[in-house]
């Protein structure tokens, strides 16, 4: 083989690998969510019997209002982001 097909095959190779998802895929949601909500919020504040979180809509409702309270800016995308972890992962409303 020579040097050319070598260097093309190592580019391959790595061009690949840069590109290939990770196995163990965080979503935004659940990258905002651990990294702003947990310190306050354990799984039981989702099984309590007093849920704020009724549906798909007031799910919505409350992650939006918990991070206007706590000042985090989060864009439209980031509030559905979090709200579609959050219901993946506790409630399951429909969407």
């Amino acid at each position: 083989m020579n040097k050319k097909w070598i260097i093309a095959i190592v580019w391959l190779v790595s061009s690949a690998a840069a590109n290939a998802e990770p196995d163990t895929k965080v979503s935004r949601g659940e990258l905002l969510y651990s990294t702003h909500c947990i310190a306050c919020h354990s799984a039981e504040i989702h099984w309590r019997d007093k849920q704020l979180a009724t549906d798909w809509l007031s799910l919505n409702a409350q992650v939006r209002r918990w991070q206007e309270i706590a000042g985090l800016g989060w864009r439209e995308d980031d509030i559905a982001s979090v709200a579609r972890y959050l219901n993946a992962i506790y409630y399951h409303y429909p969407e």
